[in-house]
């Protein structure tokens, strides 16, 4: 592996980073492929609580996919390429901790996509957000047509992939494609807290969270509601459980184990 991905680890949060910012951070097949190892090994480290995804550099987040990578792929590249890209967003999603997306710059293209696979994002005020294909004759390959319409609505991700527009942070807060727009030299520092605070929850409970919440959208709603008393009984049979309980009672902190 070379380094298209940056990986720093401070407790029980890590940070990655697409590492192109000579190309704006542009998804290329080496740095999608750090980027799927990378996350198919954190899914299986018990001891992160919070991950953050950004872009190197002053100006971006991920431009999009390499174009000049794309120019000459044959229909089956594209469909490995495509494939590639939607395994690592599925990744981003069935994490068994949160992924917070802190949009430094352009997420445009496959860009936006994974950013619409981070489970919430906050945008820095020099952020550019929008899903171009079809300016360059195809459409979004990572999933884009579809996180998006759920993120936004319908309407809203008809007009973005239709026009191909690229739209300011602002924009994107007010359509609710981001939760919040932060000046840009603040932005990590508002994300880490952020994690930080997410990080001093029962991992467990925050796993199980998340996997309801993921797991309940767009099914009915009984069987959603079934999906979350699973999850809630089991985190009955946990030590955690029984340590949050017992620390709100006795007014101390709670020292989760994620047991």
């Amino acid at each position: 592996m070379g380094n298209t991905l940056l990986t720093e680890r401070d407790g029980a949060l890590v940070v990655l980073t697409l590492n192109r910012p000579e190309k704006l951070n542009a998804l290329n097949a080496e740095l999608l492929s750090e980027l799927d190892v990378s996350l198919a090994a954190l899914a299986g480290d018990t001891s992160i609580a919070c991950a953050i995804l950004t872009g190197a550099g002053e100006k971006a987040f991920a431009a999009g996919a390499d174009i000049a990578a794309m120019l000459d792929m044959s229909t089956e590249q594209a469909r490995h390429f495509s494939e590639l890209g939607h395994r690592i967003c599925s990744r981003i999603e069935r994490a068994p901790f949160p992924v917070i997306g802190a949009v430094n710059g352009f997420a445009l293209g496959g860009g936006c996509e994974l950013a619409l696979a981070c489970d919430f994002l906050y945008a820095s005020d020099k952020a550019k957000l929008g899903q171009p294909e079809v300016n360059l004759g195809i459409i979004p390959g990572f999933g884009g047509t579809q996180r998006l319409a759920r993120r936004v609505g319908i309407a809203r991700a008809r007009e973005l992939c239709y026009t191909g527009d690229t739209i300011g942070a602002e924009e994107a807060l007010r359509i609710g494609l981001v939760n919040a727009v932060v000046p840009h030299a603040d932005l990590m520092s508002k994300v880490k807290d952020v994690a930080g605070k997410i990080a001093k929850k029962g991992p467990l409970a925050i796993a199980q969270c998340k996997r309801a919440l993921f797991s309940g959208e767009g099914v009915p709603l009984d069987t959603a509601n079934a999906l979350e008393t699973q999850a809630f009984a089991m985190l009955f049979g946990t030590s955690d459980r029984r340590e949050g309980m017992t620390a709100f009672l006795e007014k101390r902190a709670a020292a989760f184990k994620g047991s």
